[in-house]
């Protein structure tokens, strides 16, 4: 055999992350792009994002501001080089500006063959899409990047997580408004009282009641997460700067063993 017969084959980008669970997508060559021009980048995504985790307890928990999972990923990405950057694009005609505009980017990575920009969309109203995929699209023309990322929650996470959440209210006896609270969760009389109309017209308990209201209320259709990605992406959306869709499973969620072994893993296309 030939010394290229033995070589050995290269595992498709981000292949770690497929047999964790992970959804990923790659629009206009994004994938031979990464594998070519940016191995090393693809290893510190797989590394920092591959190990995300996100206790439960956390989820349920009250407070404004940033996401905790959102927050450990930054900073494990700042680590790595991934820094904020921003943009700015100025247009000029016989000396005159006729355009300027700036474009902020949460981490962007510099390196030989060019720059990568990425975003995390946990939890935000789903248009923020829009803007991160506008915003990159009017970067690539530029030649300011090269490739896009965008890391969301998965589609085993939307799809799973209200049974998660029922499960754990249930397992730990969160049968009353008054036991949410060692949870830091205070709802409010509006929440209170679609939980009480929830248990009423489904007869159903109180923790699948509560369950279900507060997914809605703060993991609902019109938040940032795999399907509303994949939206904007079909519809081209972006285009045509390469992109990278990466979405986090519900087995990444901990504190319900049973939630574990619930899905089995499912990467995306």
């Amino acid at each position: 055999m030939s010394p290229a017969g033995k070589r050995r084959k290269k595992p498709p980008v981000f292949e770690g992350l497929r047999k964790a669970g992970f959804d990923v997508r790659f629009t206009y060559h994004a994938n031979a792009i990464l594998d070519q021009d940016f191995p090393d980048a693809v290893a510190e995504l797989e590394r920092t994002i591959g190990v995300v985790s996100v206790p439960v307890a956390e989820l349920i928990g009250g407070g404004g501001g940033e996401a905790q999972i959102t927050q450990r990923l930054r900073h494990s990405l700042q680590d790595c080089g991934w820094r904020k950057a921003t943009f700015n694009v100025e247009k000029k005609i016989n000396e005159q500006t006729t355009f300027s505009q700036s474009h902020e980017v949460d981490h962007v990575k510099t390196l030989e063959a060019g720059k990568i920009a990425l975003e995390i969309e946990w939890n935000n109203k789903d248009p923020f899409f829009d803007r991160d995929l506008e915003n990159f699209n009017r970067l690539h023309a530029d030649g300011a990047i090269s490739i896009g990322v965008i890391v969301t929650r998965g589609a085993s996470f939307q799809e799973g997580l209200e049974g998660c959440l029922s499960q754990f209210a249930a397992e730990e006896g969160l049968n009353s408004f008054d036991r949410l609270a060692r949870f830091g969760v205070a709802p409010t009389a509006r929440q209170r009282k679609a939980v009480e109309r929830y248990m009423e017209r489904n007869k159903c308990l109180f923790p699948k009641a509560w369950a279900a209201c507060f997914f809605a209320d703060k993991f609902g259709a019109a938040t940032t997460h795999w399907a509303k990605l994949n939206q904007r992406l079909d519809r081209g959306v972006g285009s045509p700067c390469p992109v990278v869709g990466i979405g986090i499973p519900l087995t990444r969620v901990t504190g319900i063993p049973a939630a574990q072994a619930s899905r089995s893993p499912a990467g995306g296309t």
